[in-house]
């Protein structure tokens, strides 16, 4: 189908109900693949002498302003948008903290997207946190052993997914969690650009597991987002179809990805929609 806009899709979505978040605990689910998570990794002080910089964004010294309850509560597609350029930090147990500054998303907008786990309007314990206040993380499992982060935005059952990072700082120790928690090929030493290309890749990196579900990015100690000092450009941000969401008929074909045209950071690039943004 014809590319379109995806803010379109987006206009019929209502407030989300003000249900206070879990902070920390995991919610409970029949579905045999929710199976409890290892504790947080704890590791060794870090080994990154400092931050990576970026090619594709200017990095100020210092720490950026920490992201509250506003930046959040919009619709999922302009959520999405905003999202790139961002700085997601993760705090481990021991006080190291790993950054990353968004580069590709995915809005999934609610009980009328045939590719939410809300379509229909469905609601389980395991999809709770899409029913949550904005900002309130929803984590699952795929194949199971494999987790996907998502951030609960404006309408009841909408969330975007955090597809890739480029990775900013702790680059060392992202990549011994890797190489601890992937599997196959664990031996091979992973470059940069594959620490953080992925939606699993990054829960890895980052340690990211199942006992952050419902827990609210704005308060959280263990994970937050820091504003970015420059976002990109509406040229620079490619609006492309989503990733393995085959079975959603016409929804599979919608341009609710959003990455940073260029960033070999990127998991997925669709020529074609960059040439149609272009155009």
């Amino acid at each position: 189908m014809p590319a379109r806009s995806g803010a379109q899709f987006c206009r019929r979505m209502g407030q989300k109900k003000q249900r206070p978040a879990r902070a920390g605990q995991p919610h409970s689910s029949s579905d045999a693949a929710q199976a409890p998570c290892p504790r947080e990794h704890c590791l060794g002080p870090p080994t990154t002498p400092g931050p990576y910089r970026s090619i594709y964004f200017s990095s100020p010294k210092g720490h950026l302003t920490r992201l509250g309850l506003e930046f959040f509560d919009q619709p999922a597609v302009p959520l999405a948008r905003a999202f790139l350029g961002q700085v997601l930090v993760r705090r481990l147990p021991n006080g190291t903290e790993l950054r990353g500054r968004i580069v590709e998303t995915e809005a999934y907008l609610g009980p009328e997207d045939e590719a939410a786990h809300s379509r229909g309007g469905r609601q389980t314990p395991r999809n709770r946190g899409m029913f949550m206040k904005p900002g309130t993380l929803y984590v699952y499992i795929i194949y199971g052993m494999y987790f996907c982060m998502n951030i609960s935005s404006q309408g009841d059952g909408a969330c975007v997914l955090l597809r890739a990072l480029e990775p900013l700082e702790g680059l060392e120790t992202m990549r011994q969690l890797r190489s601890t928690l992937r599997k196959g090929t664990a031996s091979r030493v992973l470059k940069d650009r594959e620490l953080c290309s992925g939606p699993s890749k990054l829960c890895q990196a980052l340690a990211i597991n199942k006992s952050f579900d419902q827990r609210d990015l704005a308060q959280d100690e263990a994970v937050w987002l820091e504003r970015g000092p420059l976002e990109p450009s509406e040229p620079a941000v490619v609006a492309a179809a989503r990733v393995g969401v085959g079975h959603a008929g016409e929804w599979a074909r919608k341009p609710l990805r959003f990455y940073v045209r260029g960033s070999p950071w990127v998991s997925v690039v669709d020529r074609v929609a960059e040439q149609d943004t272009q155009a």
